[in-house]
C-alpha cells in the first residue's frame, strides 16, 4: 500500500495575478511529477502600504514576506514576479527554476493607440521606467503614479479618470484580459524592464531535494535571457523602481542583450547592446553595464531621486 505524500504549499501573495501565476506554475509541477500542490496565500507589505513604490526603492517590497515564511519553513517554495525580486543573492533561498518565459512587452490599456491621444492626456503607470520612455516618445502626455492590482488599474480607464494605462502585457495575458490591450510596445521603442515576462520559483537553499524537484519546471533558454539582463541591474546598481530596461534575445549560441538607462524626464538615454555567449550570461551584463557607466549612466539613475 503506497502512501501518498502531502501536499507541498506553495507560498504566495493574494491578489488575482499572483494566484493565478502561481496556479500555472502549480499545475505544471503536479503534471511533471505527479507531486500535489496547495497554495497558501501569503500578504506582503507591497500589497498593504499606500506608499508609492518608488519611494519604498521598489525591489523586494513584495518578496521580504514570503522569503520570511520560506525560512521559516511555513511553506516549501514561492513564486514571484522575476522583475520584483532583489538581484542581489540571499544564501538562505535559490531561485531553483525560471519557467519558459511569456511575453516580455509592456502593454498600453487605452481609449487608442498612443500616437493618436490626444496632447494632456493622462496614463498612468507606476514605473519610472516605463514613464521616462514614455516620454521619449510623446513628452505632450501626463504620466501619473497609479497602485492597485490589474482590474483596479483598468478601471480607472474604463470610468474615464485616465486615458490610458501601461502594464505587462504577460500578466494582462495571464489573467486573460489580453483583448483590453490597445497596443503592445516593441522592445525597440520601450525596453522592458529586467526579467519581465518571466516567474521565479524559488526555495530554501538547504532543501536539496525540492530544488532537484522543482529543476523540472526550468528553461535554459529564459534562464540566460534574464540572468544577463538582470546582471545589468545589478552592476548600475539599480533597485527595479529605476529607468533601466533591458531585454536579451537569444542568437544561435550567443545573446543578444541591450539596455538602456533614461533620464526621468525623457530627454537622455545612454543605451547600448552586445553579444556574447549564453553560457557567460553574468560576465554579458556586466560588461554591458560597465560600457554604459563609461557612458554616464550612473548620472540618470542618480537623477531619479530628485
Amino acid at each position: 500500500m503506497s502512501s501518498v505524500s502531502p501536499p507541498l504549499r506553495l507560498g504566495t501573495r493574494r491578489s488575482v495575478m499572483a494566484t493565478t501565476q502561481s496556479g500555472l506554475v502549480a499545475a505544471r509541477l503536479t503534471e511533471l511529477t505527479g507531486t500535489p500542490v496547495e497554495l497558501v496565500g501569503v500578504t506582503t507589505f507591497g500589497d498593504v502600504t499606500k506608499a508609492d513604490l518608488t519611494q519604498l526603492g521598489g525591489t523586494g517590497v513584495f518578496v521580504s514576506a514570503l522569503r520570511d515564511k520560506l525560512i521559516e519553513g511555513a511553506i516549501d517554495f514561492a513564486v514571484h514576479s522575476l522583475k520584483d525580486l532583489p538581484t542581489t543573492p540571499d544564501p538562505r533561498v535559490v531561485i531553483a527554476a525560471i519557467p519558459p518565459r511569456d511575453d516580455p512587452r509592456d502593454a498600453l490599456v487605452s481609449v487608442a493607440k498612443l500616437a493618436d491621444l490626444p496632447p494632456g492626456a493622462t496614463i498612468g503607470t507606476g514605473s519610472p521606467r516605463r514613464i521616462a520612455q514614455l516620454r521619449m516618445i510623446r513628452p505632450d502626455l501626463e504620466y501619473v503614479p497609479i497602485r492597485g492590482n490589474a482590474d483596479t488599474r483598468i478601471g480607472k480607464v474604463t470610468s474615464g479618470e485616465l486615458q490610458g494605462v501601461v502594464l505587462a502585457a504577460a500578466g494582462l495575458g495571464r489573467l486573460g484580459r489580453g483583448a483590453e490591450i490597445s497596443e503592445i510596445f516593441e522592445v525597440e521603442e520601450m525596453l522592458p524592464a529586467p526579467g519581465q515576462g518571466a516567474l521565479a520559483v524559488e526555495c530554501r537553499s538547504d532543501r536539496a531535494d525540492l530544488v532537484e524537484l522543482l529543476s523540472v519546471l526550468d528553461d535554459a533558454r529564459t534562464r540566460a535571457a534574464v540572468t544577463a539582463e538582470r546582471a545589468v541591474l545589478n552592476a548600475l546598481e539599480a533597485g527595479c523602481a529605476a529607468p533601466v530596461g533591458a531585454y536579451s534575445v537569444e542568437s544561435g549560441h550567443d545573446l543578444i542583450l541591450t539596455a538602456a538607462v533614461v533620464a526621468v524626464d525623457g530627454g537622455r538615454a545612454v543605451r547600448k547592446s552586445t553579444a556574447g555567449s549564453s553560457s557567460a550570461p553574468m560576465d554579458l551584463g556586466r560588461d554591458l553595464a560597465a560600457e554604459m557607466i563609461a557612458e554616464g549612466a550612473g548620472t540618470l539613475i542618480g537623477e531619479r531621486a530628485h
